[in-house]
């Protein structure tokens, strides 16, 4: 069971990986608007999960949601690199 400090990082990190998944798919297919969802996604992500990952107690294993919360802000900037370049070549065509 997820307790409430892992639940949000958890959540984050889903978050962060729609947001890859959106930034690859608007890449290869030079959508406007799916690259600001990635981009909006990996900037909730990587926001929120850095300071959640601040503020947590304790290491990883101490069940405060520490490693969920730096895989959030890991997808959320991948995201954010992904939602960008999407956005740079859909300027461009």
């Amino acid at each position: 069971m997820l307790g409430t400090g892992r639940l949000l990082p958890t959540l984050l990190a889903v978050i962060g990986l729609a947001g890859v998944v959106l930034g690859w798919r608007a890449i290869t297919r030079a959508q406007r608007n799916t690259a600001i969802v990635a981009l909006a996604a990996g900037l909730l992500s990587s926001i929120v999960g850095a300071l959640h990952a601040a503020n947590a107690a304790g290491g990883l294993g101490t069940g405060n949601g520490l490693a969920g919360a730096v895989l959030a802000v890991a997808l959320g900037v991948v995201s954010l690199l992904l939602g960008g370049l999407a956005l740079i070549r859909s300027r461009r065509a």
